[in-house]
């Protein structure tokens, strides 16, 4: 029989908000995270904008040394997982550790670093490179520094899955505790990619705003006119766990884990496949896994990139899968606030799903001015609302044609 998976801790790092409070009153109130560039000059760059983490001190969460040996999404993992384990009222000490996972996700890892230590092996020679240079840049390392700093001695692994990465974790960590083979998980993703040669990858391939000299209103899911998407950071961590384990302890039970689906679009190595077929069969998966019918879904936190195709795809997808009632479904795009957090991404869009249930409140997707025929479901433009959500289901579509879908209910 399988073991019934609940959430009862939340650590959100964004760009609009530390904690998971600050986080979802920002997205309640539709404020954007998107500006100019400040961590390198970008002016000769085509995009000059970003979602940037502000203020983020690691020395708050981690001994300074051990800070200065991690990548910048390393500390993400570390500080958000110490705010989700805080979040939890988790007492560690009493925790069987060998039933104590993790699994994170990180579609890029260690880039910082990678170019850092480039950088001196160009200037200086192979002998100033960093003995923790390799140890620091590998996606793994998340998982690693994390399992470290908190005891975690059961079953650990990473996810790299593009942009589909936190939520295929958030899948994988749930499937561990369904089987029995852990108790506890923390789980979801940390990225730390807005440096000069992922933007300037991602600039090359055109697949970001340059909508420079209006940031906030940069990334516009939905919208006719979108252009791209922006680059964001940080990361958001669940904790998993098995009912009875919560309920023994008297954990707060933020919502159950219901469903889980994935597919591939074996198709191309960024294009989504035609009319987000991918997509549909990742949902229809996810609802099958969760035993309900499409009818009984309340609000999807799209991918939602603001990119000409994923939005119109993803659209097509929604409308495919779920019939007459994609028109009475609320969709939203978070990215429209906090950018697109690559592998991150579904790790604080969890989140969002897990606080519109809990508030009975649906954040809304911002930018949303000019409407496109090709998409048309409602998608909570401009101003979240009041509605009462059972069930959420959050999606995540990667290159390489890594498509991800969760389904998160009400506790009941």
């Amino acid at each position: 029989m399988k073991k019934r998976v609940v959430v009862t801790g939340i650590g959100a790092i964004t760009p609009i908000g530390t904690g998971k409070d600050t986080f979802w009153s920002a997205l309640k109130s539709g404020k954007s995270g998107i500006d100019k560039i400040t961590k390198f000059d970008a002016s000769s760059y085509d995009t000059q904008i970003a979602a940037e983490v502000k203020d983020f001190d690691p020395n708050a969460y981690i001994d300074k040394k051990e800070a200065k040996r991690m990548d910048r999404f390393t500390q993400f993992a570390v500080a958000a997982s110490k705010l989700a384990l805080e979040d939890a009222a988790l007492n560690i000490e009493e925790v069987d550790s060998h039933r104590f996972g993790v699994v994170l996700g990180s579609g890029i890892g260690g880039i910082e670093t990678l170019e850092k230590e480039h950088e001196k092996l160009m200037a200086k020679g192979p002998g100033r490179v960093s003995p923790f240079f390799i140890p620091m840049m590998i996606s793994n390392i998340g998982a690693g520094q994390v399992s470290m700093a908190f005891g975690a001695k059961g079953p650990n692994t990473t996810v790299v899955t593009a942009c589909a990465s936190s939520t295929n974790s958030i899948g994988e960590a749930f499937r561990i505790i369904q089987r029995g083979d852990a108790d506890i998980m923390i789980t979801g993703g940390a990225e730390a990619s807005i440096t000069p040669l992922s933007m300037a990858g991602f600039c090359s391939m055109k697949a970001m705003s340059t909508r420079n000299d209006d940031p906030t209103k940069a990334s516009r899911p939905f919208d006719k006119d979108r252009d791209g998407f922006v680059m964001g950071e940080g990361a958001g961590i669940l904790i998993l766990e098995e009912l009875d384990h919560a309920i023994k302890r008297g954990a707060t039970i933020y919502g159950e884990v219901a469903g889980y689906g994935m597919s591939a679009d074996a198709y191309h190595i960024t294009a989504p496949a035609p009319e987000g077929e991918g997509a549909a069969r990742s949902m229809k998966n996810a609802l099958n896994d969760a035993e309900i019918s499409p009818e009984d879904i309340d609000y999807i936190n799209a991918h939602g990139t603001s990119t000409p195709y994923n939005d119109k795809f993803e659209t097509m997808a929604i409308k495919s899968l779920f019939g007459e009632h994609a028109y009475k479904l609320a969709v939203s795009s978070t990215k429209s606030m906090t950018g697109h957090l690559l592998g991150a991404a579904g790790g604080i869009e969890a989140i969002a799903c897990i606080m519109a249930i809990n508030e009975s409140f649906v954040p809304p997707t911002i930018n949303y001015t000019t409407p496109d025929p090709e998409c048309d479901l409602d998608y909570v433009p401009n101003h979240g609302r009041e509605r009462n959500v059972k069930y959420t289901l959050s999606n995540s579509l990667g290159f390489g044609g890594h498509n991800a879908s969760i389904i998160i209910k009400k506790y009941e």
